[in-house]
């Protein structure tokens, strides 16, 4: 149980992955694909063209993606939005006091999807993708955690 003494852990799940899903997802999606094409050609004038160039372009771009939309979600709408339905200022609420609950969901998520990655496109081994992808998260979650527990003042 948490400090809210009314919440059970999968509750707690719930409203954590409820709360990640009110980021702004788009904007994320943007910030995503530019940094992505950056690193692209960044990487291809470095290194060339390649499939480790492409993973790791494709790897800038989910970072910043979870990075983006998560922090959005753990910073909620503007100061002073009357806006929404009320479950969702309930839920903003119960985001910016769990900010670190809430930065777990785009950290395992982007865990994950770099593992896929570096599986589908690269030539990496197992382990090492898990390696990568584990680091490439905890980077994702320390961030929007520390957006989240900062970011409202």
């Amino acid at each position: 149980m948490t400090q809210n003494s009314g919440i059970s852990k999968a509750e707690g799940r719930n409203l954590a992955v409820a709360s990640a899903t009110l980021g702004p997802w788009r904007a994320a999606s943007v910030v995503g694909a530019l940094g992505g094409v950056v690193s692209l050609g960044i990487g291809s004038i470095a290194d060339g063209f390649g499939t480790g160039v492409v993973v790791g372009a494709i790897s800038v771009a989910l970072t910043l993606f979870y990075v983006v939309g998560g922090a959005g979600a753990v910073l909620g709408g503007k100061r002073g939005e009357a806006g929404g339905a009320p479950s969702d200022r309930r839920i903003r609420r119960w985001a910016a006091a769990h900010p670190w609950r809430v930065a777990a969901v785009p950290a395992a998520l982007m865990a994950l999807s770099d593992v896929v990655v570096r599986q589908v496109f690269g030539s990496e081994s197992f382990f090492t993708s898990v390696g990568d992808g584990l680091w490439r998260g905890i980077v994702v979650g320390g961030v929007v955690g520390l957006v989240g527990r900062f970011g409202r003042r």
